[in-house]
């Protein structure tokens, strides 16, 4: 019986990184899909942000928890190159919730939000995210710091994704339609900010692209 040699730090690494490439083969692991609804609700535009306050009641409190399981996973992480399953999964939908109250806020979909942290299937806005199989130690540290070029050209398309959202507020009272490149561009402000999101919290490890989504 012969023995099996024992891997390098170097061939450590590049176990390491075929591992993560081979989770993301076929697209990039987050994305945002997005329905342009034929006809909005006229009126719902004056109250959306009203019956929206529950939900920011509860998201906060997600949130803090969010925070926690982050601290876990990071040592997680850190000693097993792993991030816990479960704790993505509840990162995974405390983002999910987070962004379809946005959505609902900025008045692309008329779905009121559920109360879950699971996707439905009637929605009209879905985060779709792979869990990748192996997270390098490091990306704990420095994986922040790595998106921030990123980061900085999302928030300002976020900024003018909340602009489109105003004149989107006239559309619908007047048309009961948001014309499609106003909806493109807050669509493409949540996709941003959520990859943005996903990488510096280490939940993705694909570093996202600079690529406008016109679909």
């Amino acid at each position: 019986m012969t023995d099996t040699p024992t891997p390098t730090p170097d061939e450590e690494v590049v176990v390491t990184e075929v591992t993560e490439t081979a989770v993301v083969a076929g697209g990039y692991p987050v994305d945002v899909d997005a329905q342009l609804l034929p006809e909005y609700s006229r009126f719902m535009p004056l109250i959306k942000w009203l019956i929206l306050l529950p939900h920011y009641v509860v998201l906060f409190f997600l949130g803090i928890g969010a925070m926690f399981v982050a601290f876990i996973a990071f040592f997680a992480t850190l000693f097993t190159a792993r991030y816990p399953e479960g704790m993505w999964n509840y990162m995974y939908g405390v983002h999910r919730w987070a962004m379809r109250v946005m959505a609902y806020h900025m008045l692309i979909t008329d779905k009121y939000p559920p109360f879950t942290l699971e996707e439905t299937p009637d929605d009209t806005i879905q985060l779709v995210a792979e869990y990748p199989e192996r997270v390098s130690r490091w990306r704990p540290f420095f994986a922040w710091l790595l998106v921030l070029p990123y980061a900085i050209v999302a928030s300002l398309i976020f900024m003018v994704a909340q602009i489109c959202s105003i004149f989107a507020f006239f559309t619908i009272i007047f048309t009961k339609k948001i014309p499609d490149g106003l909806f493109n561009v807050i669509r493409n402000g949540f996709t941003w900010n959520l990859r943005a999101g996903f990488y510096s919290y280490w939940l993705s490890t694909e570093y996202p692209p600079f690529e406008w989504d016109e679909d």
